[in-house]
C-alpha cells in the first residue's frame, strides 16, 4: 500500500513537471503570436505590472542590501582592502543575491496575481468561452505571461545588482574613505563571464519556472472560486521551492 502511494506520488510529480515543461515550450512556440494586437497588449500589461511597477522598490532594496553587505565586509576585514571588498561584493551580489532577491520579489508580487486571475477566469468559464471563440488560451493567456514574467525577472535582477554594487561602494567611499578606484579594480577583476552567465541563467530559469507554476496552478482551479486561495498558496510555495532547488544546481554547475 505504501509502495503504491509512493509510486503514484512519483508519477504525479513527473506528470506535473512534464506539464510545466510543455507550458514553457509552447510559450516559445507561440512567440510569433506577439504580432497580434490583443496578445501584445496582455504582454505589455504583464511587463508593466511585474517589471516596471516593481523597479523603484527593487532599486531601493538593492541599495540597502549593498550597503548592509559592504558594511559587514568592511567591519570584518577592515578598511584599506577595497579590492577584496569589490571582489566579495561581486561574488555575493552577482552570483547569488541578485537573481534570488529578484525571484522572491516576482513571486511575492506576481505569482498570486497570475494564479488568482487565471483561476478566477477558469472557474467562471471565461477560459472555456475563449476556446469556444476559436482562440487558443495558451497563445492569448499563457504565452504573454510566461515571456513577460521571465523578462521582468531578468530586468529586476540587473537593476538590483547595479543598485547594490553602486550603493555599497558609494557608502564605503563616503564614510570609510576607501578610494572608488580600489573597488572598481576588485569588481572588474572578479566580473568574469561565468559570473555574468550564472546570474543571467538563474534569472531566466527562475522567471520561466515561476511563471509556468503560477499559470499551471491558476488553470487547475475549477468549479468554485473558493479554490483560488489554495491555488495561490500552492503556486507561491512551489515557486519558492523550485527557485531554491535550481539556485543550488546552477551554482554547483558553474562554480564547482
Amino acid at each position: 500500500m505504501k509502495t503504491k502511494r509512493i509510486t503514484e506520488s512519483i508519477l504525479d510529480t513527473i506528470l506535473y513537471l512534464s506539464g510545466l515543461f510543455n507550458l514553457i515550450l509552447n510559450a516559445f512556440k507561440n512567440l510569433p503570436s506577439l504580432r497580434i494586437g490583443p496578445v501584445r497588449t496582455v504582454f505589455f500589461r504583464q511587463i508593466y505590472f511585474a517589471g516596471i511597477e516593481t523597479l523603484g522598490k527593487m532599486i531601493i532594496i538593492g541599495l540597502l542590501i549593498g550597503i548592509v553587505i559592504i558594511s559587514q565586509i568592511t567591519s570584518l576585514i577592515g578598511v584599506g582592502r577595497g579590492e577584496l571588498i569589490g571582489k566579495i561584493l561581486v561574488w555575493v551580489v552577482i552570483r547569488e543575491l541578485g537573481p534570488l532577491f529578484a525571484a522572491i520579489v516576482v513571486i511575492a508580487r506576481s505569482v498570486t496575481a497570475i494564479s488568482a486571475e487565471l483561476g478566477s477566469m477558469n472557474a467562471q468559464g471565461e477560459v472555456a468561452s475563449i476556446e469556444m471563440m476559436g482562440i487558443d488560451p495558451e497563445r492569448y493567456l499563457i504565452m504573454p505571461r510566461i515571456i513577460a514574467l521571465t523578462l521582468s525577472a531578468v530586468m529586476l535582477t540587473f537593476y538590483f545588482e547595479l543598485a547594490a554594487i553602486l550603493g555599497g561602494i558609494t557608502v564605503t567611499s563616503l564614510f570609510w574613505g576607501i578610494p572608488f578606484e580600489q573597488h572598481t579594480t576588485g569588481i572588474l577583476s572578479s566580473l568574469t563571464i561565468p559570473e555574468l552567465s550564472a546570474s543571467l541563467v538563474k534569472s531566466l530559469l527562475f522567471g520561466l519556472v515561476i511563471s509556468a507554476v503560477s499559470c499551471s496552478q491558476g488553470l487547475k482551479v475549477s468549479g468554485s472560486i473558493t479554490k483560488i486561495p489554495q491555488a495561490t498558496t500552492k503556486a507561491t510555495m512551489q515557486s519558492l521551492f523550485f527557485v531554491f532547488i535550481f539556485d543550488g544546481i546552477i551554482t554547483l554547475i558553474f562554480f564547482l
